[in-house]
C-alpha cells in the first residue's frame, strides 16, 4: 500500500468549480451537440417565464463574435440580496448550482429547468457571461469570466421595461467547436413556439456570411406541429386536438392517421422532449388502443373473431403529440429523457379516453376511417410476422443462419467483425479477394434493391437482396430486431462511384433508416470511400478522392493526362488496389452514418424515395445547381 496517498491529495471542488472539471456530467458531452445544449438552457429559463403568464416575446441571435444571447420579456431575474447567500440574487443563479425559482415557492407552477443548474453550467463553461436584467424601473448589469464575478451586479440605468438578456462565449478550451449551427437552433426555437403558446420566438444569425433570421408564432399550437410533420403524407381524416386538467397535470395531445406505415410519436413534459417516452406516453397509448377497441366492437367494425388492435396496429401511421405540464415532474437524470410521475399516466389517459371517445361517437366517418387503418395493420402485422418467421426458420435449417452469397470472416468477435455490402459479383469477387478474411466478409447484392420506402415488412422479405442482408446480419427485423445479436461491429455499404453506385448506396440507407433505425443511431452503419481517380508517373501513383485532390496532385507532381485512370466501378480495380485504397483500416476513409435531425431526414427520404413525383422534382429542381460532378 502506498504511503503517499494522504489527506492533501483530496481535492474539493468549490462553486463551479466540477462543471469545468466533469462538464460531461452536466451538458452530456463537450461536442457540437454539448455546445448547443448552452443555448438550450438559457433558452429553456426564457420558455419557463413565458409558460408561467409572463412572457410572451424571445429573441435568440447568434453574434458575430462567437456569442449567444437570448433576450425575453418576461419578469427579469430578481436583482435584490439573497439571504441565504449574502449576494444579490442574479449572481446567485449565475454562480450557484441547484440555485433557482423552481424549487418550490410561487416562482414557477411548472418549468423545464427541474435542477437549477442550467444558466450556471453555461456560466461555468464560458469564458465570459453578461446578464442585462430589467424590472423594478431599474437597468441592471453582471458579468462573470469562466463561472466567477468579473464585474459587479450595477445600475447602468433607469427603465420602463422588464426583462433579461443572457449573452456567452463558450469556452473554446472546453468545448471541441464553438461554431454555433443556425438550423439546430432553428429547430429547436420552432418546436418550443409549437408547443408555448402565445409566445413569438425570433432568430437572428449576425455572423458574417451566413446573416440570416426567422421568426415563429403558431396560433394552433401543437396541431399546427402535427400539420407540420405532415405536409408530405396522405392524411386519413382530420388532426385532432384534446386538452384538459387531471390531478394538477395539464396535457395537451394532438394527432392525425396518415398512409404510412411508421409512427411518429413526439412527447414533452413541461416543454422538454422526452425521447424515451415514460407515464404520458404509456397513459396514452393505452387509452388509444382501449377505445379504439370499444369503439370498433361496438360498431361491429370488429367482427366476433377478429382479434384486438394491439398497440403496434393502432400507432402505425400515426403522427402525435404529446404535451403534458407537471409541477414535479420526476425524470431520468439530467437529460430528462423519459418522465415518470405514475399520476401522469392516469391523468393522460382519463382525458384523452374521454375526449377521443365522445369524438369516435359525434364522427362516424372519421371514425371509421381510422378503424379501417388499424385493421389493414392488423392484417399486415400477421403477413409479416408469418413472413419474418419464414426467413429466419428457412435460415436456421440452411445451417448457421447464414445466406450461401455471403463470404464470412474467420472472427466470431462482431467487435472485430465487419461486413462489407458490395454490388454485384464483380466487385464481390475483388473485395473477397482482397479482404482481411479474419475480420472482414463480403456480401455482394445482384442489381437494385427493393425501394423500402413505401414497403411493408412482408414484401420485403420476398426480396432475395433484403433477406440475405436481414439473415446475415444476424438481427432478425420489426418487432424481434435484437441490436445485442449484430454479428458485425460495422456494416459498410461499398458501391461504385457512380450514379448507378449512388442509387444503390440511397436504397440501402432507406433500409436502414426506416427499417433499422436503431443501428444507424447506434454508430454501425458506415459508407465506404473508393477512390474516383488513380494518377501514376513512372513507378510511383496516387489515388484521389474528388476532382479538386485529382487536379492538386496532377499539378504537384506534374502528371500527364494519359497517366490518370477515372474510376467507373470497384470492379476495375485489382485486389490489392481496393485493400489498398478502401478495405485497409490503416489506410482507408470511411463515414459514418448518423442522424443529427431526425424530423429532416424523414422529410428528406420522403420526398426522394416515396410515392409523390412532384416534390422530388421540386427538390431536384432546387438543388441541382448544387451538383458540380454528374456521370450520366
Amino acid at each position: 500500500m502506498s504511503s503517499n496517498y494522504s489527506a492533501k491529495d483530496i481535492q474539493v471542488l468549490e462553486g463551479l468549480e466540477p462543471v469545468r472539471k466533469r462538464p460531461g456530467m452536466y451538458i452530456g458531452s463537450t461536442d457540437e451537440r454539448g455546445l448547443h445544449h448552452l443555448v438550450w438552457e438559457v433558452l429553456d429559463n426564457a420558455i419557463d417565464e413565458s409558460m408561467a403568464g409572463y412572457c410572451d416575446a424571445i429573441t435568440v441571435t447568434i453574434h458575430r463574435d462567437g456569442s449567444v444571447s437570448v433576450l425575453d420579456n418576461g419578469r427579469g431575474i430578481p436583482v435584490e440580496k439573497h439571504e441565504q447567500t449574502g449576494v444579490s440574487a442574479v449572481e446567485t443563479v449565475l454562480t450557484v448550482l441547484h440555485a433557482g425559482g423552481k424549487f418550490g415557492g410561487d416562482g414557477y407552477k411548472v418549468s423545464g429547468g427541474l435542477h437549477g443548474v442550467g444558466v450556471s453550467v453555461v456560466n461555468a463553461l464560458s469564458i465570459r457571461t453578461e446578464v442585462t436584467v430589467e424590472r423594478d424601473g431599474g437597468k441592471y448589469f453582471i458579468a462573470f469570466e469562466a463561472g466567477a464575478p468579473a464585474e459587479p451586479l450595477k445600475q447602468v440605468g433607469d427603465s420602463g421595461n422588464h426583462g433579461t438578456l443572457v449573452q456567452f462565449w463558450p469556452d473554446p478550451k472546453i468545448f471541441e467547436t464553438t461554431i454555433f449551427d443556425f438550423n439546430s437552433i432553428k429547430k429547436r426555437v420552432r418546436q418550443q413556439a409549437y408547443l408555448t403558446k402565445g409566445v413569438t420566438i425570433s432568430l437572428i444569425d449576425e455572423r458574417e456570411g451566413l446573416e440570416d433570421a426567422c421568426q415563429f408564432y403558431f396560433e394552433g399550437g401543437i396541431s399546427s406541429f402535427v400539420h407540420h410533420l405532415n405536409e408530405d403524407k396522405e392524411k386519413i381524416g382530420p388532426v385532432l386536438m384534446f386538452e384538459g386538467e387531471s390531478d394538477n397535470v395539464g396535457v395537451e395531445i394532438s394527432l392525425q392517421y396518415t398512409q404510412e406505415f411508421r409512427e411518429n410519436i413526439l412527447t414533452f413534459a413541461n416543454n422538454i422532449q422526452t425521447s424515451e417516452g415514460g407515464t404520458h406516453l404509456t397513459g396514452f397509448s393505452t387509452a388509444l388502443t382501449r377505445t379504439l377497441n370499444k369503439y370498433s366492437r361496438e360498431n361491429g367494425l370488429l367482427k366476433e373473431k377478429d382479434p384486438n388492435f394491439t398497440n403496434e396496429d393502432v400507432r402505425e401511421g400515426l403522427t402525435a403529440i404529446i404535451s403534458v405540464k407537471v409541477r414535479d415532474p420526476q425524470f431520468e437524470g439530467q437529460t430528462k429523457s423519459k418522465l415518470g410521475n405514475s399520476n401522469v399516466r392516469t391523468a393522460v389517459d382519463r382525458i384523452f379516453s374521454d375526449k377521443f371517445d365522445e369524438f369516435l361517437l359525434e364522427n362516424p366517418t372519421a371514425a371509421k376511417l381510422m378503424a379501417g387503418k388499424c385493421a389493414l395493420a392488423t392484417r399486415a402485422r400477421l403477413a409479416a410476422r408469418a413472413a419474418r418467421d419464414t426467413v429466419i426458420r428457412k435460415g436456421a435449417l440452411e445451417g448457421s443462419n447464414l445466406p450461401g452469397k455471403l463470404a464470412d470472416c474467420a472472427s466470431k468477435d462482431p467487435n472485430k467483425s465487419e461486413l462489407f455490402i458490395v454490388e454485384g459479383d464483380s466487385a464481390g469477387g475483388s473485395a473477397k479477394q482482397g479482404r482481411d478474411r479474419h475480420t472482414q466478409a463480403i456480401l455482394p447484392l445482384r442489381g437494385k434493391i427493393l425501394n423500402t420506402e413505401e414497403a411493408r415488412l412482408d414484401k420485403m422479405l420476398a426480396n432475395n437482396e433484403i433477406k440475405s442482408l436481414v439473415v446475415a446480419m444476424g438481427t432478425a427485423i420489426g418487432e424481434t430486431f435484437d441490436l445485442a445479436k449484430l454479428r458485425y461491429k460495422k456494416v459498410i455499404i461499398m458501391t461504385d462511384a457512380d450514379v448507378d453506385g449512388a442509387h444503390i448506396r440511397t436504397l440501402l440507407l432507406t433500409l436502414f433508416y426506416r427499417h433499422f433505425p436503431t443501428l444507424v443511431l447506434s454508430g454501425n452503419v458506415f459508407i465506404a470511400q473508393p477512390p474516383l481517380y488513380k494518377l501514376q508517373k513512372g513507378k510511383e501513383s496516387w489515388y484521389a478522392m474528388s476532382d479538386n485532390e485529382k487536379e492538386e496532385i496532377r499539378l504537384k507532381y506534374d502528371v500527364k493526362g494519359e497517366n490518370i485512370q477515372r474510376y467507373k466501378g470497384l470492379g476495375e480495380m485489382n485486389p490489392e488496389q481496393l485493400w489498398d485504397t478502401t478495405m485497409n483500416p490503416e489506410t482507408r476513409t470511411l463515414m459514418q452514418v448518423q442522424v443529427s435531425d431526425a424530423e429532416r431526414a424523414d422529410h428528406i427520404f420522403k420526398v426522394l424515395m416515396g410515392d409523390e413525383v412532384i416534390p422530388r422534382r421540386k427538390f431536384i429542381q432546387t438543388h441541382a445547381a448544387e451538383v458540380k460532378d454528374l456521370d450520366v
